[in-house]
């Protein structure tokens, strides 16, 4: 195909050119208002010249036809996977492609989006952008978007786009499609660990149902409400945070019989809970070097709130004086040990010795407070071994170790026992990987016998140091030695008192970091990480079960002591479940509620504005559950204000081409035919000037 166009190549500049003209339009006009002749000839040679100044050429262009780029926007997001329209959309992609490949001159493109299971929702538009971006804007001659309807990137207006084509829905799904779901209005995302927080949501039924549903609520895989309420219904539902970290709350309602799909049904939310300042009862019994020890660790930390009572009385000391007049400062026994005993996050006993300070009455509440929950650190010294020692209280009920009446005095170093080496109390203390570890001797230990728990550090013999225990909900850990402020001060390079101690009050705290049987989950990406902490010699299989019910199991593999790991592939958005028959542990792949299982009924309503506004169509390609799917004609047109009705949808013409070739045709003859025009031109003058003169004379 050719094509003819004049262009223009001016000797000197188009302003100067201009001005030329002017000139030449002024002498022509002077040349009529003096009447002279030859004005006709002299304002033709006037114009050739400028013409010649501008030298014009014709400009040949050898042009090829280009191919109307056609974009099949393929939806691969999970509401997609929902009943058959999987299956539709496979079969219009299909068809589509076969109607195109019909019309001449098509280039097509398929574009699949929807695909990631990061991406929060359907972004159809961005994976078009991104599928268009290297195709000029005048070359597109129409879009196909093969869809349920849910679409979250719609553009606000046909402009947004990028190019004037028409933009064609066909829908997937069917009319009549039914669906009930959990909308979340208000959800937390921390909480005070021993408070309530409130999760605000309500139950919608596409259809309108009126029927009462029942909410079953869940933290961290077990039950711990049930609610009943109307569909559309605002509900609030308080949750316990039960510990720091990650509180994994799943709310969820039966499932319809006819319903699309069960996977909203549940909503997940992630509350992480925070402590406010821990609350810490500190007793000490008989004045030693160690007291400030404790006083100091305890005082540093800005979130601790710190009670600290010192019995000044040594226990041998007995003048007879009442109690109730040996302190400078009224001991509240009856608030910290009956009322107020279930404020205090952790008590601490140092040295103390049952000098009937503290009624026996007391000890019972104590053991009542760690066995509803509540943290108890025992430090032993000397006076533990004898009749006076805790061990013979009512708190000797909940003790993890029995003394023998002995005391071990002489230089040894406290070493990790082989538990010790898996729990994450003691695992991994600095120091702990040579033998014997890099920390400074202690002199006295009590001589015990473990009778329940794990003991963590040896001393002396091998006997244990350090015994961890639980009872009944809350814990108890028993330190036999009141030696641990040798480290603190550093004598012959001292000891991790710091990060032994730490590690203690977060285990007596049940920080889950700490926990020696635990089984934990982090999602990465596509990707489940398995965490198995366990003081067990084998570690058992994990089952690990998808959103859609489909479960595998899993080995893990040992990682360090004490701890096994594997790692498995997501395919899924939504909420995992893992169990190895004792422990569980729920992990959400995507976002907590993805937009893309918030609203799975289909619709034609959301993309309907835009693609009118292009001049294409919305149509559904099934008309119910198991039909076939009927697509419109397919057709060209050249450019029109529509682009589809009843029975055909139509891909613009747009006409596009590219310049193959190109020749010039000068109509000027260069500067020596300027030249010469100049020459014949003053010739005519001389001669018109002598003609003139001669009829003079």
């Amino acid at each position: 195909m050719n094509a003819f166009s004049l262009s223009f190549t001016p000797l000197l500049p188009w302003p100067v050119l201009a001005g030329f003209g002017v000139i030449a339009v002024l002498l022509v006009a002077l040349w009529l208002y003096a009447g002279r002749r030859g004005v006709l000839l002299r304002t033709l040679g006037l114009a050739l010249l400028l013409l010649a100044l501008a030298d014009p050429a014709l400009v040949r262009e050898d042009r090829a036809g280009l191919k109307d780029i056609v974009a099949i926007v393929v939806d691969k997001s999970g509401s997609q996977t929902i009943g058959e329209r999987r299956d539709q959309t496979e079969k219009a992609k299909e068809a589509l492609e076969k109607a195109l490949a019909g019309l001449n001159n098509v280039d097509l493109r398929v574009i699949e989006a929807g695909a990631d299971a990061d991406a929060d929702g359907t972004r159809l538009f961005a994976a078009l952008n991104a599928g268009l971006a290297d195709a000029p804007s005048e070359r597109i001659g129409a879009v196909f978007m093969i869809t349920d309807g849910l679409v979250h990137d719609i553009p606000a207006n046909a402009d947004a786009l990028g190019f004037k084509a028409p933009l064609h829905a066909l829908i997937t799904g069917h009319e009549g499609e039914r669906d009930r779901r959990i909308e979340l209005l208000e959800a937390p995302r921390f909480g005070i660990v021993g408070k309530d927080q409130t999760i605000e949501l309500k139950v919608v039924d596409s259809a309108g149902g009126g029927e009462p549903v029942t909410l079953r609520v869940s933290r961290d895989g077990v039950e711990i409400a049930t609610l009943v309420a109307a569909p559309g219904e605002r509900l609030r539902v308080p949750v316990g945070i039960e510990h720091g970290g990650p509180n994994v709350v799943e709310l969820a309602v039966d499932a319809l019989p006819d319903e699309l799909t069960a996977l909203n049904n549940k909503a997940v939310v992630t509350i992480e809970g925070v402590r406010d300042k821990l609350k810490v009862l500190l007793v000490s019994g008989e004045p030693h070097a160690g007291e400030r020890m404790w006083r100091n660790i305890l005082k540093s930390d800005a979130n601790v709130d710190l009670v600290h009572f010192t019995i000044l009385r040594p226990p041998e000391k007995q003048d007879g004086t009442p109690i109730n007049e040996l302190s400078l400062i009224a001991f509240p026994t009856a608030d910290l040990f009956g009322r107020k005993i279930g404020e205090f996050d952790l008590i601490v006993f140092d040295r103390y010795s049952n000098q009937s300070v503290l009624p026996l009455i007391y000890f019972d509440n104590i053991v009542h407070y760690v066995r509803e929950g509540g943290a108890l650190l025992l430090a032993a010294g000397p006076d533990f071994a004898g009749p006076d020692g805790l061990f013979f209280s009512p708190l000797g009920r909940i003790a993890p170790a029995r003394p023998d009446g002995g005391l071990t005095q002489r230089a040894f170093r406290a070493v990790i026992s082989d538990e010790g080496a898996k729990h994450p109390v003691t695992r991994g203390l600095p120091g702990s990987e040579q033998a014997p570890p890099a920390w400074s001797p202690w002199f006295r230990q009590v001589n015990a016998e473990v009778v329940r728990g794990t003991s963590v550090l040896n001393g002396a013999d091998k006997k244990p140091l350090l015994v961890l225990s639980r009872e009944g909900k809350g814990r108890i850990a028993l330190l036999l030695s009141d030696q641990m402020w040798l480290w603190a001060r550093g004598f012959e390079g001292g000891g991790p008192h710091l990060d032994l101690l730490r590690r203690l009050a977060h285990w007596l705290m049940k920080e889950p970091e700490l926990e020696e049987e635990a089984l934990r989950a982090n999602v990465r990406g596509h990707h489940i990480e398995i965490e198995r902490q366990s003081l067990l010699p084998t570690i058992p299989p994990v089952t690990v079960t998808a959103p859609s019910g489909e479960a595998r199991s899993v080995e893990l593999t040992a990682a360090e002591p004490g701890v096994s790991r594997a790692s498995v592939e997501a395919k899924e958005l939504g909420l995992y479940r893992l169990s190895d028959g004792v422990l569980s542990v729920l992990a959400n792949v995507g976002p907590d509620n993805p937009r893309e299982f918030q609203d799975v009924v289909s619709t034609t309503e959301k993309l309907r504005p835009l693609a009118e506004a292009t001049g294409g169509v919305v149509r559904r390609i099934a008309s119910g559950a198991g039909s076939d799917i009927v697509l419109p004609r397919i057709v060209a047109m050249r450019e029109s204000p529509l682009y589809g009705g009843a029975d055909y949808a139509a891909i613009k013409r747009a006409g596009a081409s590219e310049v193959r070739g190109v020749g010039f045709i000068p109509l000027a003859i260069g500067v020596l035919g300027l030249a010469a025009l100049l020459g014949g031109v003053l010739a005519a003058w001389v001669f018109e000037g002598r003609g003139g003169a001669g009829r003079m004379s």
